[in-house]
């Protein structure tokens, strides 16, 4: 776990993805006497407006631009005209619910304040407003959806579901789409629920629920008739040994939508993008699904009514 650790303190460093010609720079916002600060990544100049505006949040040790190297997301959204911001967590975490999170500053509070930031800047489809994480990200992801849902329309979360010390306080003010990912043999963060792994007293630790507890409460915080059956999804990476299936909500309340993708053989990893450590440390990074691209065609599809 150590190992890992160390390794996972990498994924911070990696370059940007080659999109800086738009001037991807790091820019700052004063939230509660803090700086904070964020990537932004617009889309092209010929893009029309009004945008979709995707946050994407880094895992625990991360940095917000590696988001776009980690993900291959930019040019799936840049041809769908979306404006992309990787923010930063202090101290490389964020405040996602767990009762263990060392730093509890209010990212909640930071998070509204660059939407605010962006949305007053730039012409933004406040129907299609989204957030999309990875491991500490993504249980971040599951508490913006608890406490923002009036300002944000969709969630999804990589390798991460909700905090069990977050989740009797969850209650969204209206239906919020969700997309889940889970690999089934993820190393750090158990399909099953339960202990997060903290790399020797590194890292947060603290308890989350199952993948299937985390879709379960919101299929009823959506109010959806329940989940279909677990449906196989093609495999074509032939060479690729996991396997992907999906399970849907059913008439979800105010068109709000919900959808599992199980990834049997996964690990702890963003489904179709960088492998960035030895699947021995990690787990397999699919190659049967992008959720990049799962990720953008769902915010399109599923507007905030």
């Amino acid at each position: 776990m150590m190992r890992i650790a160390a390794a996972l303190l990498l994924v911070a460093t990696l370059p940007a993805c080659a999109h800086s010609d738009r001037g991807d720079a790091t820019r700052t916002l004063q939230v509660d006497g803090k700086s904070r600060s964020y990537v932004l990544h617009l889309p092209p100049a010929d893009a029309k407006g009004p945008h979709p505006l995707l946050l994407l949040l880094h895992g625990g040790g991360g940095r917000g631009r590696g988001m776009l190297r980690l993900t291959g997301i930019a040019d799936r959204a840049d041809r769908a005209g979306f404006i992309l911001a990787m923010p930063d967590g202090i101290d490389r975490h964020w405040n996602d619910g767990r009762a263990t999170i060392r730093n509890p500053q209010d990212d909640i509070g930071f998070i509204a304040a660059l939407i605010d930031r962006i949305e007053r800047d730039y012409p933004v489809d406040r129907s299609r407003v989204a957030v999309a994480g990875i491991s500490n990200g993504a249980i971040f992801a599951q508490r913006i959806g608890c406490d923002l849902a009036g300002r944000v329309g969709a969630i999804a979360a990589i390798a991460g579901t909700l905090a069990s010390d977050y989740a009797s306080h969850c209650r969204p003010a209206r239906p919020v789409s969700v997309l889940q990912f889970g690999g089934t043999d993820d190393p750090i963060m158990p399909y099953a629920g339960g202990k997060v792994a903290d790399f020797g007293g590194r890292g947060e630790g603290g308890n989350v629920l199952s993948v299937d507890d985390t879709v379960a409460f919101w299929s009823r915080a959506d109010g959806c008739a329940g989940l279909s059956a677990a449906q196989p999804l093609p495999s074509p990476a032939t060479s690729d040994p996991t396997r992907v299936t999906l399970r849907t909500g059913e008439h979800c309340r105010a068109g709000s939508a919900l959808q599992l993708y199980s990834i049997h053989g996964g690990g702890h990893t963003w489904p179709g993008g960088l492998q960035y450590l030895p699947a021995l440390l990690i787990g397999r990074t699919t190659r049967q699904i992008d959720a990049g691209d799962i990720i953008v065609r769902f915010v399109l599809d599923h507007p905030r009514r």
